[in-house]
C-alpha cells in the first residue's frame, strides 16, 4: 500500500505543478487594452528608457523623460509604483506612458490619447471667450472651458502659462477641433482619495487641510478626496467676532476630526482642538479677591462679558454695576472694547464660569463710557455720576 503511494507522488506532483504554470500564465497573460491604467514598479532607469514590471508576460518600457522634474532630474527611483497607461505591445515588449505631451507626433497620437483615455500634457497659453487656449503636443490647438480646469474658481491670469495633464474630451475635424479638461482627472483622484479616507478616517483623529472657502458661520476645508465645514465656534477658545480676521483662503491648517458621516456626507473639524486649553492654568493664574484689568467682549441685558485672556471670560453681572444704584442695561455704562478693573468673586473651574465685581474705578476708565457729561472737569467715582444725573433729572422734572 505504501509502494503504491510512492508510485503516485511524482505524479501527482506534476499535475500540480502543471496546474500551477496554467494558472500563472493564464493570469500573466491577460491582454491589456489600450488606455487600461495599472500600477507598475521600476526596475531600473535608464537615460532614454525605463523598464518597468508591470505583471504580465513581456517586458514594460516607458520613456524616462516621463520621469524627470524641469531641472531633468529624475523624480522617481528603482522600485517605485507609477501609475501609467498602457499604450501597444509588439514583439513582446509593452509599451506605457505616463501622459501624452512633449513630442511632435501631431494629431494621430492626440487620438489615441482620445480613444483610450490617455491624459495628455499642456500649456495654457492665453484666455479667450469661455476658457483656455490650450497647446498640446506638435503644437495643436485645443480648448478648455473655464468649468473644466479646476474645482473651484481660478483667477484666470495666474494660469496662464502654466502646464497641466488633460483629457481629451472632444476630437472632432481631425484634430481641428479639440476640447480638454483637467477637472475630470482631478475628479477621478479625489474618488481615489475618499475611498481610501473611507477606510482610514475616524473621529479624533489629526488631518491636514486647506480653506477653500470662509462664511459667517465657519470655513469649509479641504483634507484631500473630502470637505467639510470647521465651525466658527471650534476655531478658537476665545469668541470669533470677524471669521476672515483669523484665517484666509488657502491657508493650511492641521485640524482634528470631529464628526464622520459618509451617508450623509458631513463632515466638521475642530481647530480648538489642537490648541492648549486656557482654563488648564486657571486655577494658578487668577484667585477669588484678585483685581485684573479685563476687555469687555460682549454686553447681554443680565451683564457684560469680560475676557481676562484669549478663552477665558468673566460674568460681570448688572447687579453689581453702578454702587447701587439700578441700571437698565450694561450697555449705559460699558461698550464692547473698553477696559475695565474687575475683582474676581468666585471661580467655578469644573463649570468654567467667573463671576466679577467692579474694582474702584480710576478716572481712565470711567472717561471711556462718560465723556459727554465732564465738562472739561475730572469726572469723580462712578457714584458721583449717577447721582448727578439724577439730580439733573429731577431739575428738568421741576421746570
Amino acid at each position: 500500500m505504501n509502494d503504491d503511494m510512492n508510485d503516485n507522488e511524482p505524479v501527482d506532483m506534476e499535475e500540480d505543478f502543471a496546474a500551477m504554470l496554467e494558472a500563472s500564465i493564464a493570469g500573466v497573460g491577460q491582454e491589456l487594452e489600450p488606455g487600461a491604467k495599472i500600477e507598475a514598479t521600476i526596475l531600473q532607469m535608464g537615460p532614454d528608457w525605463t523598464f518597468l514590471d508591470v505583471g504580465q508576460k513581456g517586458e514594460g518600457v516607458l520613456a524616462s523623460a516621463e520621469l524627470l522634474d524641469a531641472e531633468g532630474n529624475p523624480t522617481v527611483a528603482a522600485g517605485d509604483l507609477v501609475p501609467v497607461y498602457f499604450l501597444s505591445r509588439r514583439d513582446g515588449e509593452l509599451r506605457f506612458t505616463t501622459r501624452i505631451g512633449g513630442g511632435g507626433s501631431g494629431t494621430e497620437q492626440l487620438q489615441q490619447a482620445y480613444q483610450a483615455g490617455i491624459p495628455v500634457e499642456g500649456r495654457i497659453d492665453k484666455e479667450i471667450k469661455g476658457g483656455y487656449d490650450v497647446a498640446l503636443s506638435g503644437n495643436v490647438r485645443a480648448f478648455c472651458p473655464f468649468s473644466q480646469l479646476g474645482l473651484r474658481q481660478v483667477d484666470p491670469t495666474e494660469m496662464i502659462g502654466r502646464s497641466l495633464s488633460f483629457r481629451i474630451t472632444q476630437f472632432g475635424e481631425r484634430g481641428r477641433n479639440i476640447v480638454v479638461s483637467h477637472r475630470v482627472l482631478l475628479d477621478e483622484e479625489r474618488a481615489v482619495q475618499r475611498e481610501s479616507l473611507r477606510q482610514t478616517l475616524k473621529e479624533g483623529q489629526m488631518v491636514n487641510g486647506t480653506v477653500t472657502n470662509l462664511r459667517d458661520f465657519g470655513a469649509f476645508v479641504d483634507i484631500g478626496g473630502i470637505e467639510g465645514l470647521l465651525p466658527i465656534s471650534e476655531i478658537s477658545y476665545g469668541r470669533v467676532e470677524d471669521i476672515e480676521t483669523v484665517l484666509e483662503v488657502g491657508q493650511q491648517l492641521d485640524l482634528i476630526v470631529k464628526k464622520v458621516d459618509w451617508a450623509n456626507n458631513k463632515f466638521s473639524f475642530s481647530l480648538r482642538d489642537t490648541l492648549a486649553d486656557p482654563w488648564l492654568k486657571v486655577g494658578s493664574s487668577y484667585r477669588v479677591g484678585g483685581q485684573y484689568v479685563g476687555t469687555v467682549s460682549r454686553l447681554a441685558p443680565f451683564g457684560a462679558f469680560v475676557t481676562l485672556e484669549e478663552g477665558v471670560d468673566g460674568l460681570l453681572h448688572i447687579s453689581k454695576m453702578g454702587e447701587g444704584q439700578r441700571v437698565r442695561h450694561p450697555q449705559d455704562l460699558f461698550k464692547v472694547g473698553q477696559q475695565v478693573r474687575v475683582v474676581i468673586d468666585k471661580i467655578d473651574e469644573a463649570e468654567r464660569r467667573i463671576s466679577l465685581a467692579l474694582a474702584e474705578q480710576s478716572e481712565e476708565s470711567v472717561e471711556t463710557s462718560y465723556t459727554e457729561d465732564s465738562g472739561g472737569r475730572g469726572l469723580g467715582t462712578l457714584g458721583e455720576l449717577l447721582k448727578a444725573g439724577q439730580q439733573k433729572k429731577e431739575r428738568r422734572q421741576r421746570k
